[in-house]
């Protein structure tokens, strides 16, 4: 069965769109503030007779899949439905026979405390596990940061941050602000060979990472350093032939995560039966991260095997 939209349910916020917000994924969610779940955003269905949920505390719509997604985040989530996140979201939808419905609020502060804990939707579908603001599932991928460079370039097959080939390459390493990549270049000393890109940005008018790649395919930078899915995302759009390696771990500066889904921490029920339809469905989970060109990581550090 097939998933429909039933609509996007947009937040009306005072100046909503005047937001900043910060490029990866894994950022935006931290330390956000949690607010209690208000009742008066519940649907007439909840807790019905008949319903997985009747006579316990986990308020979870019986049908319909109601995601908290951000509106403008690719390649994660838009509200086309172009991310793989919206894709993950239809596949879940269809393995559970319910409609479709997002809640879209932009990924900065208070994004879990206005969707997933208002009750306005029941799962956010990436979040990093360890983020104490949701209860996550198993994981579904583990990813990390990534060396994006020219194919043919001097830098053909770098692997990792400590290359003697980066050292002679002054203004040419691009680097998002204030992300995990910068601690490794800072403690080798290479901090003044990057070119910086802003953190903090309106997306609807500009793109860190949009940039960093266009000035990587025209030479004006050498090899851009991204968070994985950003990274091969663009890779893979590109009209350049671009690489992507992974960044190793490196000791004192975590670089790779465990994405799972976010839920409630009172939806015990609901978490089993989305780690039971992530089991399930893996191979058609994995597929869909290689068409995004998702660098995904074995629990050995290792590349994963590319879905057939």
């Amino acid at each position: 069965m097939r998933s429909r939209s039933i609509g996007s349910i947009r937040l009306k916020r005072e100046n909503i769109f005047k937001r900043r917000r910060r490029a990866s994924s894994l950022a935006v969610l931290l330390g956000l503030a949690v607010a209690p779940a208000a009742a008066q955003h519940l649907g007439p269905d909840f807790g019905a007779k008949g319903s997985d949920n009747a006579g316990g505390i986990e308020l979870i719509d019986p049908k319909v899949l109601r995601v908290c997604a951000d509106p403008n985040n690719l390649p994660f989530s838009n509200e086309k439905g172009e991310g793989f996140e919206n894709k993950l979201a239809e596949l879940l939808a269809a393995k559970l026979y319910k409609e479709l419905a997002y809640v879209y609020y932009p990924g900065a502060t208070g994004f879990v405390r206005n969707t997933l804990n208002a009750h306005l939707c029941d799962v956010v579908i990436g979040m990093p596990q360890g983020n104490d603001l949701v209860q996550s599932t198993n994981p579904y991928y583990r990813t990390t940061y990534a060396i994006v460079t020219r194919a043919g370039s001097d830098l053909d097959g770098v692997k990792d941050l400590d290359d003697p080939r980066l050292k002679d390459k002054k203004g040419k390493i691009g680097l998002v602000a204030n992300t995990p990549p910068g601690n490794i270049l800072a403690k080798n000393g290479m901090i003044g060979l990057v070119k910086p890109y802003p953190l903090m940005i309106d997306t609807r008018v500009e793109s860190s990472s949009a940039a960093m790649i266009h000035d990587l395919e025209t030479g004006t930078i050498d090899a851009a350093l991204l968070w994985g899915p950003i990274a091969g995302y663009y890779a893979k759009k590109s009209s350049a032939k671009l690489d992507v390696a992974p960044i190793p771990e490196t000791p004192g500066t975590r670089m790779a995560f465990r994405i799972g889904f976010g839920v409630r921490h009172s939806d015990q029920n609901w978490k089993r039966e989305l780690n039971t339809l992530l089991t399930q469905n893996k191979a058609e989970i994995d597929r869909i991260l290689a068409d995004y060109g998702v660098p995904t990581l074995d629990e050995a550090g290792q590349p994963a095997a590319k879905a057939p």
